[in-house]
């Protein structure tokens, strides 16, 4: 069944909500990062603070379906929202601290890094693989 949000042109690519606070850094960072090679998901990008220049709505959790949040206060916050509306997506928490400038060459770096260690599993160096063995419990 579609949902009222759902745009035919947009096709089947993975739907993908990043959050931060006021959606002027790391959020819009995260968009840009995550709808190039190699994800190519299509992304929206808001914040959870009343000032954020695009505030997160029931209908951006509503159209997504992933939800990558810059640290832990936006994972609880967004989740608390979804409760709220009915909705349950998963929630990526890449742990990144706002003191970074946008599109940051390290906060991009940091954002790939994360992201495919959490959702994609790839873990590459030997430091890697320690992290790896330490989160699955080896």
């Amino acid at each position: 069944m579609p949902r009222f949000y759902d745009n035919v042109w947009q096709g089947d690519t993975k739907r993908v909500l990043c959050l931060c606070s006021a959606n002027m850094l790391r959020s819009p960072t995260m968009q840009v990062v995550l709808s190039m090679p190699p994800y190519n998901y299509n992304t929206r990008s808001a914040g959870t603070y009343d000032f954020a220049l695009v505030p997160t709505t029931d209908e951006l959790i509503g159209w997504a379906d992933e939800i990558v949040c810059a640290d832990t206060e936006h994972a609880e916050m967004v989740t608390k929202m979804m409760r709220s509306c009915g909705e349950d997506k998963p929630v990526v928490n890449l742990r990144i601290p706002d003191n970074y400038e946008y599109r940051n060459p390290e906060l991009i770096g940091l954002i790939r890094k994360r992201y495919d260690e959490i959702v994609l599993n790839k873990f590459d160096s030997a430091e890697d693989r320690v992290t790896r063995s330490l989160l699955e419990g080896e």
